[in-house]
C-alpha cells in the first residue's frame, strides 16, 4: 500500500471509529490518516498487548505460561499518546515504541494477548482513554476486537483484509531484524492463535465493512474509510 498525500481536514465530534483486522492489513497507517483527516484522536491497541509482552519479557516471565503471564498482568504501568501525529507508548516510564516492534516481541505477543487477565485488564484501560477522547472530538481506535469488543456501538465499523503477499512485505517494512518469508509464516501462525483463542478472537463484526487493501494505495483506503463515516455517521 502506497503512501499518499494526507486527506483534507474536516471536523467530527464525538465519534469513534474502529479499525479491526489482522497484522499487514494496513490498520496503522490508515487509521492514522483517517484520525488527522477527521480531527481526531488515535489508539493503537496492538501497541499496548505489544508493551505488556515486552515488560514480561524483560523480567523473564515465560510467556507460554498463562498463569504466570495472569498473576503479573496489573503490574505494568502503561501511558500513550493519542496523538496521530506522535503516537507512542511507556511501561514504567520507559519509552518502548521501537522494543516493541522487534522480533522477539512479535513473537510472543499473542500468547501474551490470549490471557483473560491481560485483555480484561487492556480492554478496561482502552474504554476510558475512548472515553475520555470524546469531550474532545473522537478517536480512531485499531486492533482486532475493537468493533467486536472494545467498541461494540462505534457507529463506523471497518474490517480491513490484504493478501498474504502483501502483508507479509508491509510488516516486514515496519519491524526490525525479519524478512518477508520469515513474516509470511509468523503472521500465517499469529492469524490462527488470534482467530481461536477463547478469549475475544479475532473476529469482523456482523454490522463492519470489509475492505481488501491489497490493490489500494493509502490515499484510497482513507478516502474510502471517511466515505464511510460521513454516510454513517
Amino acid at each position: 500500500m502506497k503512501t499518499g498525500s494526507r486527506a483534507k481536514e474536516t471536523s467530527v465530534s464525538g465519534l469513534v471509529v474502529a479499525m479491526d483486522g489482522p497484522s499487514g492489513s494496513g490498520k496503522s497507517s490508515a487509521s492514522r490518516g483517517v484520525a488527522r483527516a477527521l480531527g481526531l484522536r488515535y489508539l493503537d491497541t496492538g501497541a499496548m498487548y505489544r508493551a505488556v509482552t515486552w515488560w514480561m519479557l524483560r523480567r523473564d516471565v515465560d510467556v507460554a505460561d498463562a498463569a504466570a503471564v495472569a498473576a503479573l498482568a496489573g503490574e505494568p504501568v502503561l501511558a500513550l499518546s493519542t496523538d496521530p501525529d506522535a503516537p507512542g507508548i511507556t511501561v514504567d516510564g520507559v519509552d518502548v515504541s521501537g522494543p516493541i516492534r522487534g522480533a522477539e516481541v512479535t513473537g510472543s505477543v499473542s500468547a501474551v494477548s490470549a490471557v483473560p487477565e491481560v485483555r480484561t485488564r487492556l480492554v478496561d484501560l482502552q474504554r476510558q482513554i475512548i472515553a475520555e477522547s470524546l469531550p474532545g472530538g473522537g478517536i480512531v481506535v485499531e486492533g482486532r476486537d475493537i468493533g467486536t469488543v472494545v467498541a461494540p456501538d462505534a457507529p463506523v465499523k471497518v474490517f480491513l483484509t490484504a493478501s498474504a503477499e502483501a502483508r507479509a512485505h508491509r510488516r516486514t517494512a515496519e519491524l526490525t531484524g525479519t524478512s518477508v518469508e520469515a513474516q509470511r509464516a509468523a503472521m500465517a501462525r499469529r492469524d490462527t492463535l488470534d482467530s481461536t483463542r477463547a478469549t475475544d478472537p479475532l473476529a469482523k463484526a456482523a454490522d463492519a465493512v470489509e475492505l481488501d487493501t491489497t490493490p489500494l494505495d493509502l490515499d484510497e483506503v482513507i478516502a474510502e474509510v471517511l466515505r464511510l463515516v460521513k454516510e454513517r455517521s
